[in-house]
């Protein structure tokens, strides 16, 4: 077993392609196939499928890769330690739900990343799209919410796509609402004093089940209710139209959130909000770089950062 066929694979499966991969690592097609299949032959396993639409992992592949991306984040450390004129790309892939201390911490990772070259992914996206995105190996990390709710079909689901679940903070539920809202200056708000404003939430695919929703208490029925993909959008829509969301309560000004306000709503509810990674795979220097930087960021809100990894 060579590293290059290590590498081989790992662009095959980032593309979906053993013909893009091999443009991309300036290699023919049938010479990049058949190391795959000599690498195949060796383990003893037979690691990709196949077919005229392009090439997935097996299940004994995904399990292989994680062992093989290992095994390239030790060679690339030993390079950037031992070879001091080799330069590799930083890289690192998150894929989060729409929180604005995910963004926050993603910033000042970059900032801190003492490199010539990276490539950074940051997903602001639906909820099963995280999960899928952790499960194809198209992101390192996943942040999302568990609350009374939405905790049990989640488990399961993080069960079946072999994914560990790790708390960083609990939240008391508050809504977001533009700086000119009537309802600014009040200690806290109920379900009650909202129910003539625009209830903002974010679309979450064909699905669209309630326990993906990124807003606890999605069940409940709204006069007005409106359906966005982005942040951007839901704060103009805040501004615009007094809207308001539900979410966590952190608003951070140094991305442009001055416009916003984070009232206090009085439910019995509360949410946890953690990240995702594969089960037995190892986060890479940077990935661990990034949690440590996310929880220095929400201690600075005045969270406690719950004890685990």
């Amino acid at each position: 077993m060579r590293i290059e066929q290590l590498e081989y694979l790992e662009a095959i499966v980032k593309t979906g392609s053993i013909n893009e991969a091999a443009k991309n690592l300036y290699l023919t097609q049938p010479s990049l196939s058949n190391a795959i299949k000599e690498l195949e032959k060796e383990v003893g396993v037979q690691i990709l499928l196949r077919s005229k639409l392009g090439v997935s992992l097996t299940e004994d592949g995904r399990e292989f890769l994680i062992y093989a991306r290992q095994i390239l984040d030790n060679v690339h450390l030993l390079e950037e330690r031992y070879q001091k004129n080799a330069v590799r790309k930083q890289a690192l892939s998150i894929s989060a739900q729409h929180y604005a201390f995910v963004v926050h911490a993603f910033v000042e990772l970059i900032r801190s990343v003492d490199s010539e070259e990276y490539q950074f992914t940051l997903r602001e996206t639906e909820t099963e799209n995280i999960l899928k995105d952790l499960a194809s190996f198209k992101s390192e990390i996943g942040i999302l919410y568990l609350n009374a709710f939405n905790r049990q079909v989640l488990e399961k689901l993080f069960k079946d796509n072999d994914l560990i679940f790790t708390p960083l903070f609990v939240a008391q539920p508050h809504v977001f609402v533009g700086s000119q809202n009537p309802l600014i200056g009040r200690e806290s708000v109920t379900l009650e004093d909202l129910e003539e404003y625009p209830y903002l939430s974010y679309e979450q695919g064909e699905r669209n089940s309630f326990y993906f929703a990124e807003e606890i208490l999605s069940t409940i029925n709204h006069k007005k209710s409106i359906k966005v993909s982005d942040r951007a959008t839901i704060f103009n829509l805040m501004v615009g139209l007094n809207g308001y969301t539900i979410s966590s309560g952190i608003i951070s000004s140094e991305l442009n959130d001055d416009k916003i306000v984070a009232i206090p709503l009085e439910v019995d509810d509360s949410m946890t909000l953690g990240w995702l990674k594969r089960n037995k795979m190892e986060l890479s220097p940077l990935a661990k770089d990034y949690i440590d930087i996310l929880k220095e960021h929400i201690e600075q809100y005045g969270f406690e950062i719950i004890n685990g990894e």
